[in-house]
């Protein structure tokens, strides 16, 4: 199949520029990354508020995206107001436990069902995802400081895996033929 010629027809912008929306997601996550690390002694306050704000923002780039069904950024930013709602360190981390549980099984299966140039990405994004929300049980009775560790630590590495995609798509786009479509596999654009 060819791309359609009238702008009418077009896939949408998450489709035909997904570099946006992934360094979006990159943004997101070095964000929280950042502020994790370099926060010494955080209280239970400011671990709900960054990580129910992480979660939320996570959700909009998700949902800009549009690579992954509905309901994943529905429930990672449910599980961000959660988050903010609890106070709790308990609380906190039952809601990104399911956020990142959600978000990096739907991750693992986009990686496995669509054989497109993110697929690695998909993959490592995946795994990431729930090997911190599996790590985050063994944290919670250290307190806010672990926690925000081991979820800021998840969160850089996811954030530089997406800018290293984000930045390789843009760069694909500009060199890109009229009428591909960067990141999608061929079987798509043909």
């Amino acid at each position: 199949m060819t791309l359609p010629a009238d702008s009418a027809q077009t896939p949408s912008a998450a489709v035909a520029d997904p570099w946006k929306p992934v360094l979006i997601r990159a943004a997101v996550a070095l964000v929280f990354g950042v502020v994790t690390a370099f926060w010494s002694s955080p209280s239970v306050e400011v671990l709900a508020w960054a990580a129910g704000l992480y979660l939320v923002a996570t959700a909009a780039a998700v949902w800009m995206w549009r690579a992954l069904p509905v309901f994943v950024p529905v429930v990672i930013a449910l599980a961000g107001v959660a988050a903010l709602v609890t106070q709790s360190d308990a609380g906190v981390a039952l809601s990104a436990i399911v956020a990142l549980l959600v978000l990096g099984a739907s991750e693992l299966t986009r990686g496995v069902m669509k054989r497109d140039g993110l697929a690695r990405d998909w993959l490592i994004s995946g795994v990431i995802a729930v090997g911190t929300a599996i790590a985050l049980p063994f944290f919670i009775s250290l307190g806010a400081h672990a926690l925000l560790g081991v979820a800021g630590g998840g969160a850089i590495i996811t954030g530089v895996l997406w800018i290293l995609s984000g930045l390789t798509l843009r760069h694909d786009a500009r060199t890109a033929s009229p009428g591909s479509v960067p990141g999608a596999s061929p079987e798509a654009v043909n």
